[in-house]
């Protein structure tokens, strides 16, 4: 008997495998795409970050492309950036599942026990869960140890290079020398505030 040459060659069943069916469903396993990591990150000229838990500008086009970009797709944060969220906006960043990276994560658990908020103990952690809630981009929110954490992990970076060298106590890691393909650039000015958009790639 001759066999049947219409069968999934990775787990020998009829076509249309529904092995390979439910691994695409769920991103996973040989059929599984690529996931965007990604980070939205606004920086001045010596990769100045923040001070103090607080953002070091407040410029409301740059506001709104953070949120355009990052919209539906999961944010990894560690758990001051999160709490410094909370301050600023007394709630999670909306319509985008919160990803909590903390060190004590069933105390955490329990505190943050919010809709929209998902709790972990490690950045792999974090993201192995965002890859698997969302097929097309994860985006690392801050702050620095996270972003010097996942800086290998990231394929894409959206700068916001602001022409500023204010005083400040977290910084972003170096990045120049590993993400070199630019994608996307744009000078933009907001009260005297000199900055541009910048697409990176590796």
């Amino acid at each position: 008997m001759m066999e049947d040459m219409s069968r999934c060659s990775q787990h020998r069943k009829r076509q249309p495998c529904p092995e390979c069916r439910k691994l695409r469903n769920q991103k996973i396993g040989p059929d599984r795409k690529d996931v965007t990591v990604a980070a939205v990150v606004a920086i001045g000229k010596n990769r100045e970050l923040g001070k103090g838990g607080k953002l070091l500008w407040h410029i409301p086009d740059d506001l709104k492309r953070f949120k355009a970009i990052t919209k539906g797709h999961p944010v990894i944060m560690g758990r001051k950036t999160f709490e410094s969220i909370l301050g600023y906006l007394g709630k999670p960043l909306p319509e985008r599942t919160n990803i909590v990276v903390t060190r004590e994560p069933s105390t955490a658990r329990r505190r943050l026990a919010v809709p929209g908020v998902v709790v972990v103990g490690s950045l792999e952690e974090a993201l192995e869960k965002g890859r698997a809630l969302d097929a097309e981009e994860v985006h690392i929110g801050g702050g620095a140890q996270i972003y010097e954490q996942a800086l290998p992990h990231i394929d894409k970076l959206y700068l916001t290079l602001v022409d500023d060298a204010p005083e400040a106590d977290t910084f972003f890691p170096p990045y120049e020398k590993e993400f070199t393909k630019k994608v996307f650039e744009e000078e933009r000015e907001w009260n005297g505030i000199k900055y541009r958009w910048v697409d990176l790639e590796r």
